[in-house]
């Protein structure tokens, strides 16, 4: 970001959209986890939910009790200017990002400001990359998408993996993703807009392409594999066309130390033969049905943001993100897990990117940059440190 102004500027860290059912969680995650010198506030749009969470967090904090409060609007894009120039970093909860999202990456993008969300969203990406990557590196503003579990585990898991590997060999990795747990209304209403967006995702990304540089004497890219049953899981490996390999592959062209050439593959992990015939037959039917509107609004009313479970539900989720990569010689078996990762361990991934955003010495980066470019082993020294175990299963 533009070091200059970070100073002179009233908070370190602004949350956005902090009185939805994720965004609680993570001001409840900050609240009982920021440094004291961390200057941060929370946002919104309606000033007494936003005191009524301040409520909330002084009765665990006393110290909130005097917690600042921005009043901003995604649909006032002046608040939003007012926003990114008081703080260095702005997290924000407030999705679909392809109908909220835009006003508020423009406003950091001129304001200097490091950005950070939770979107899993590949249209919304690539569009905001086009329209304000350039004015980013020109001021200095980091835009970090994905910084929940979409997509950080798969991401710093990947860069945690080929730490593990030769230097200057062709790399492969493979990821097998297995979660027991419920998506967040934010992340169903994503998932089914995206869906419901085939044609426009596909011009995004072609226009993407068109921007992006192409890398010169090395390789990076992600490919869907063939269903498969693997034998390094012991289960049915189901190709999974998420924003996660994406963003693993902008990681790889990146870094230098991802090799000369990387190629990523990223499955679904499902244990039985019937869910690995079922589920793809499952997900084309719905993403059929999602590209009417009638329907489309139908399965937004079934799961409305800004709820979730019960703690007591939360408590018994869990995820494991198996990864298998090789190359120069040596092949190595590494898993991130954690505990519920479409609410709990989500704040805790935003939060704590905001936090190494606001405070870790990072490298000198600018523009949309994925949570390996931005934040590498300050992040992943972060969440290991909260809980989040990264750990080597078998190497030879």
């Amino acid at each position: 970001m533009n070091r200059k102004n970070g100073p002179q500027r009233a908070y370190d860290i602004v949350l956005f959209g902090a009185t939805g059912f994720v965004g609680t969680l993570t001001a409840e995650y900050l609240a009982a986890h920021a440094p004291e010198d961390c200057r941060w506030a929370i946002a919104g749009r309606n000033a007494d939910k936003l005191e009524r969470l301040r409520e909330r967090l002084a009765s665990a904090n006393p110290a909130c009790a005097d917690l600042p409060i921005v009043v901003a609007d995604a649909a006032d894009p002046e608040s939003l200017r007012s926003l990114a120039e008081s703080t260095r970093v702005v997290a924000t909860t407030v999705g679909p990002y392809v109908w909220y999202g835009e006003a508020l990456v423009e406003a950091c993008a001129e304001a200097g400001t490091d950005y950070a969300d939770l979107t899993g969203e590949p249209e919304f990406v690539d569009d905001v990359y086009v329209r304000y990557d350039a004015r980013a590196r020109e001021t200095g503003a980091r835009i970090v998408h994905a910084c929940g579990f979409d997509s950080v585990p798969h991401d710093l898991g990947v860069y945690f993996t080929v730490q593990q590997l030769p230097e200057d060999a062709p790399l492969r990795v493979d990821g097998f993703v297995r979660a027991g747990g419920i998506f967040s209304g934010g992340t169903f209403a994503s998932a089914v807009t995206a869906m419901g967006r085939q044609r426009q995702a596909a011009r995004a990304a072609r226009e993407r392409r068109l921007h992006e540089p192409r890398l010169v004497g090395r390789r990076a890219g992600a490919r869907l594999g063939a269903p498969r049953f693997s034998r390094e899981t012991g289960a049915w490996a189901l190709p999974l066309p998420t924003l996660d390999p994406r963003i693993v592959s902008r990681s790889a062209a990146g870094l230098r130390r991802y090799g000369p050439d990387f190629q990523y593959r990223h499955y679904a992990s499902v244990k039985t033969l019937p869910m690995a015939l079922g589920g793809p037959a499952a997900l084309a039917a719905l993403t059929v049905l999602a590209q009417l509107p009638a329907v489309r609004d139908w399965l937004m009313d079934r799961y409305e943001p800004g709820r979730g479970p019960s703690a007591e539900r939360r408590e018994k989720s869990w995820f494991r993100v198996r990864f298998v990569g090789e190359g120069g010689g040596r092949r190595v078996f590494t898993e991130v897990s954690g505990g519920d990762p479409g609410y709990d361990e989500t704040a805790k991934m935003l939060a704590e990117s905001a936090l190494s955003l606001a405070l870790d010495e990072l490298p000198q980066t600018a523009g949309q940059v994925t949570t390996a470019v931005a934040m590498g082993d300050a992040l992943l020294s972060r969440l290991r440190a909260a809980g989040i175990t990264f750990r080597v299963a078998y190497s030879r």
